[in-house]
């Protein structure tokens, strides 16, 4: 990952889920009108990962992109103060191009794939159908014989007299199975007012899980590359790190080459408006997580007018590079983990003591250092490194629900077993019992390489970060900074650019921060209110990554409202 950029949201592997984000715990203390009720569990969500190479998520390609004009800073200043935007972000956002809406009408060339019909099939779990969706590889030179094919599933309406139309998921990323998270979650555990009103469709977007997914590394060498050492201690250990990007790199050339050039966020937001037409929808409304929420906001801000109901939940900042996004990331970490500890060291259990949460912090990473001289052994056979019980403990700040798993886990490891440990790292990885990896990971990467230029260059950028990092958190800092440098090796150029998205004359956009979430901070959901015209945020003080289904009754409901009625909360509403 680049700074850790794997944004899982609420939920694409299902096997992931009662490990890392169970989705159904509440945080915070309920409060009048938002008492915390248990909400249908969802899997895990790509979000920030710690595993190696994965850079932040955006995209902003030349596509649809134009300048900024002097005529927008007058606005964002007015948005700025009308959301909270964080100090400083109406200057800084001056200073960057917004991405530009494309023309309204369907060109020539693109025509037949709006007027192509689905044909659905039952598949997957009952209730589901299936169908393949054509995209051109590359819109700018659509032709059938350069074809891509996407999977796409639905579970209809259950009241279909009142439908309402298509909702259209994404559960992040980049690289989580939209499909999965339909069929495990969210066609079954949404709130049943909402599955009542809206056929639930998903679709994997190009790259991704059933839609010519990316493919780089076998099992046997993605175990060797998510044990790399990602906090070198000597120029040896540099050159073992430089070598795994790099043969990740020429992996994925040889499995995907004529993929890798066209795997942007804004394609998949044009493949997004294809499906939209081809479902019979006048607008597109959407429910999009974490990376998601980029994914959505670049469709608002390409098709303003074609944008209805956009639920951004767990916002990504856009404007951002991508050094940036991973320092800022970093502190997000930092923040969950003391919530972590201040909690631990309050349960009787804490395998970290029960006195002061910065002592029990001083005692995770010596037992990190520990494991990084001397792997544990495990009952997997396999050994558990510093980077994989990084990994495991990173995972375990996307929810609070897998807060107990981490404290059993440390528990375990202090006695010198790291089953536990490498159980949620494995988790994390979508690594199957049979070595095999799903292409979560490898998605991830070539997205984001695509989306934003390198954080880092050369491992002398990455070492000169260090004190920058290792202050935003003196746990994570070290990995995150390291991990930041893999696009540095990718063998596609990036397309986009940090970018404003303010989406002029959209329909009102509901984005939702969640105050301690550890993927995306806080601090993004504020400013991408502030960019887009139509925003208004909701926020949810709480624990874990994302809001929506996580056990706060105020949220669900404000969210529930804005999808049923199209209704936005009033200004500076809160949940918890």
């Amino acid at each position: 990952m680049d700074t850790s950029r794997l944004f899982r949201t609420t939920g694409t592997v299902v096997a992931a889920a009662a490990l890392l984000v169970s989705g159904c715990s509440s945080s915070g203390v309920p409060s009048p009108g938002s008492a915390a009720t248990a909400s249908p569990p969802g899997p895990p969500s790509p979000s920030p990962s710690p595993s190696l190479g994965s850079e932040h998520g955006r995209s902003g390609e030349a596509v649809g992109r134009g300048g900024s004009d002097d005529g927008g800073a007058g606005r964002a200043d007015a948005r700025a103060r009308e959301t909270g935007a964080p100090d400083g972000w109406a200057t800084a956002n001056r200073t960057t191009t917004a991405l530009h809406p494309l023309p309204p009408a369907v060109p020539t060339p693109l025509r037949g794939y709006y007027a192509q019909r689905l044909r659905w099939r039952s598949c997957g779990a009952s209730g589901f159908e299936c169908a393949t969706l054509r995209v051109p590889l590359d819109y700018e030179r659509p032709g059938a014989d350069r074809d891509v094919r996407l999977s796409v599933s639905r579970k209809r309406a259950t009241d279909g007299p009142r439908r309402l139309g298509s909702l259209l998921v994404n559960p992040g990323g980049p690289g989580g199975s939209a499909i999965g998270y339909l069929q495990s979650y969210a066609g079954i555990g949404y709130p049943g007012a909402v599955r009542a009103r809206y056929d639930m469709v998903a679709f994997d977007p190009r790259g991704v899980g059933r839609s010519e997914p990316v493919r780089c590394l076998s099992g046997r060498e993605m175990d060797a590359h998510v044990r790399t050492d990602q906090t070198p201690d000597d120029a040896a250990e540099k050159r073992s790190l430089v070598r795994a990007y790099e043969k990740l790199a020429r992996g994925c050339q040889r499995g995907s080459d004529r993929l890798l050039g066209h795997l942007s966020t804004t394609e998949a937001a044009r493949d997004m408006d294809v499906l939209r037409a081809v479902l019979g929808d006048r607008k597109l409304t959407y429910v999009g997580a974490s990376y998601g929420t980029f994914l959505g906001a670049t469709y608002a801000g390409l098709f303003p007018g074609r944008a209805g109901r956009l639920v951004l939940d767990a916002a990504m900042d856009p404007s951002l590079g991508a050094e940036q996004m991973n320092l800022e990331q970093t502190a997000g970490f930092e923040t969950a983990l003391t919530a972590f500890m201040t909690d631990c060291v309050r349960r009787a259990d804490c395998p970290l003591g029960t006195d002061d949460s910065a002592e029990a912090t001083n005692l995770l990473a010596d037992l990190l250092h520990r494991v990084d001289a001397r792997p544990l052994p495990t009952e997997e056979g396999r050994t558990l490194t510093e980077s994989l019980a990084t990994t495991a403990v990173m995972s375990a700040m996307y929810d609070e629900g897998a807060w107990p798993a981490l404290r059993s886990g440390l528990a375990e490891a202090i006695r010198g077993d790291g089953t536990e440990l490498l159980q949620l790292s494995d988790a994390f990885y979508e690594r199957s019992d049979n070595g095999t990896y799903s292409n979560l990971m490898v998605a991830n990467q070539a997205v984001n390489c695509l989306d934003l230029p390198p954080a880092f260059h050369s491992p002398a950028d990455a070492s000169q970060s260090l004190p920058a990092f290792r202050k935003a958190s003196p746990l994570f800092g070290e990995t995150l900074a390291w991990s930041a440098l893999s696009c540095a090796y990718w063998p596609v150029e990036a397309t986009g650019r940090p970018h404003r998205i303010e989406a002029r004359g959209a329909a009102p956009i509901l984005v939702v921060g969640t105050t301690r979430d550890p993927a995306t901070p806080y601090r993004w959901a504020r400013s991408l209110a502030a960019q887009l015209s139509s925003a208004r945020l909701l926020t949810y003080d709480g624990d874990g990554h994302t809001a929506y289904g996580r056990g706060s009754e105020c949220a669900d409901r404000t969210i529930n409202t804005y999808l049923l009625t199209g209704q936005l909360p009033a200004p500076d509403t809160t949940c918890t």
